[in-house]
């Protein structure tokens, strides 16, 4: 049976209509043989250069990105790994693949499209591609079209089901001048894809608009600052120039956030001019499903099956100056969110409540004299930062009882695990993973501010890295791996 639905695409409302088909929900999706998570010769040709990219999966959705070189018209098919072999074996089935009309991308939106699916199956391998048109052609459709791009997905598990679940997390990519060189780009993201992750988790700083990148060592082209729309988007394009990102996007869904440098260094988002700018870049340039009625609105929540809940916090868009004193109220969430987090935490029957902040939460982040103030939670030796809206938060889990939660950071260049027990019991209220950079200058691992009575596990520099997260319902693993694929440090909790 087909069912018929309109959706909405990107920052610009169109009416498409989509044809999708039932198919049986699988457990735990296997790879097929000829899955991209093996290959390393994933293309994007002509009019695709920038590759493609899925995102803010859920169990029943996905978001489908792409950016086309220049105008074209483009269509988008998609269907369940099985579903798509069983009709590359037989064309007649081909019909019976889901998919869009025509498309079109524009140049006020930089050629970029969003476009969301919806209507898919839970826990479930799905493969879809994009074809683009090559020539005008004459009449409502793409005669000499061709497949640009092929790409898969998982949907997340039922929100009932028992399955397990691994993702990766990790931030900051290409600052201080450690750019993306002339071969793979980034050769960490190939690492990062034989993970065979679920999803991953990327924590901002995903371009630096306030940093360059001169050529050599780097590859050519990214060596400006952004001050200007146009600019930030140069930005943004010059990162998927590196082939090693852009096939790990085209196969690992991924819940995109920005930190301070999509704008500027350390900034507080209604008192920087930029903001809306980067912002704009940020959203063209990444697969983030926002809300209609709040279409800047990037904080948001997903459920994977019986385990796990993700909370992806936005610590730049409502805070209050960093250079204020801490205090009742200064905030870095902003109300709305600050609800919308204690709301959630409280209310979530998820085994695990992930919390995705990008910057940590007990290591002090000094500002420089053009942006003054600590600019992580943690108040610093000048009386800035923001931890009294922490203090509240912190409060709200040892007075609710919410157990087993775990915050992931990332920002400081550096790895550090910080068991907190801020009721003093002797038994850990939470805990905090930091890791990072993908490519960037290394940081100076510091000890955490004792308010919370943390307790570190492991603290280690010099090397860029990626967090990789597996849960199995009681249990919840952290492993730390290198550039090269080796393991650095591994913790795991059991549930409370």
């Amino acid at each position: 049976m087909r069912l018929w639905l309109t959706i909405s695409l990107g920052l610009v409302s169109l009416g498409l209509t989509l044809s999708l088909t039932g198919c049986s929900p699988s457990s735990k999706p296997g790879l097929p043989p000829d899955s991209p998570f093996a290959e390393t010769s994933v293309s994007f040709p002509d009019g695709l250069s920038s590759g493609i990219a899925t995102g803010d999966v859920t169990d029943r959705s996905a978001v489908v990105w792409l950016r086309t070189d220049g105008p074209r018209k483009i269509q988008i098919e998609w269907a369940p790994v099985e579903e798509w072999t069983r009709a590359e074996a037989d064309r007649e089935r081909a019909p019976y693949l889901a998919r869009t009309l025509l498309l079109e991308t524009a140049p006020e939106h930089d050629y970029t499209l969003k476009v969301p699916i919806e209507g898919l199956k839970p826990g479930m391998r799905y493969r879809y591609q994009v074809l683009v048109e090559q020539q005008p052609p004459e009449v409502d459709s793409i005669p000499a079209a061709k497949v640009a791009a092929t790409g898969e997905f998982v949907t997340a598990p039922p929100p009932g089901a028992h399955a397990p679940v691994t993702f990766l997390w990790s931030g900051d990519l290409g600052g201080q001048q450690r750019c993306r060189d002339d071969g793979a780009g980034y050769p960490i993201f190939d690492v990062m894809r034989r993970q065979q992750p679920d999803f991953a988790i990327l924590l901002g700083d995903l371009m630096y608009s306030d940093d360059t990148c001169p050529s050599p060592p780097n590859a050519p082209g990214g060596d400006f600052t952004a001050a200007t729309l146009d600019e930030y988007r140069a930005k943004h394009r010059y990162q998927r120039g590196a082939p090693a990102l852009r096939r790990f996007l085209a196969v690992v869904p991924v819940f995109t956030i920005w930190d301070d440098h999509e704008v500027g260094n350390n900034f507080a988002g209604p008192y920087d001019p930029r903001m809306p700018i980067g912002r704009q870049a940020l959203l063209e340039y990444w697969p983030i499903r926002t809300p209609p009625d709040d279409p800047a609105r990037l904080y948001r929540r997903v459920r994977f099956g019986a385990d796990l809940e993700l909370f992806i916090l936005d610590t730049r868009q409502y805070r209050s100056r960093n250079a204020e004193p801490d205090g009742p109220g200064k905030t870095m969430l902003g109300r709305a969110q600050r609800a919308w987090l204690l709301d959630g935490l409280a209310n979530s029957t998820a085994t695990w409540k992930v919390i995705a902040t990008s910057v940590p939460l007990s290591n002090p982040k000094a500002g420089n004299l053009l942006t003054p103030g600590n600019d992580s939670w943690a108040r610093g030796p000048d009386g800035t930062g923001f931890q009294t809206e922490l203090e509240q938060l912190v409060e709200a889990i040892l007075s609710r009882r919410i157990r087993n939660v775990v915050w992931l950071a990332a920002d400081v260049h550096y790895v550090q695990a910080n068991a907190y027990d801020p009721d003093g019991d002797g038994v850990a209220d939470f805990h905090e993973f930091i890791c990072g950079p993908l490519s960037a200058a290394y940081g100076r691992p510091t000890p955490p501010n004792p308010v919370f009575k943390p307790m570190t596990l492991f603290s280690d520099s010099g090397y860029s890295n990626f967090g990789l997260v597996s849960v199995k319902r009681t249990t919840l693993e952290v492993r730390i791996l290198d550039d090269k694929g080796a393991l650095r440090a591994t913790h795991t909790l059991r549930a409370r």
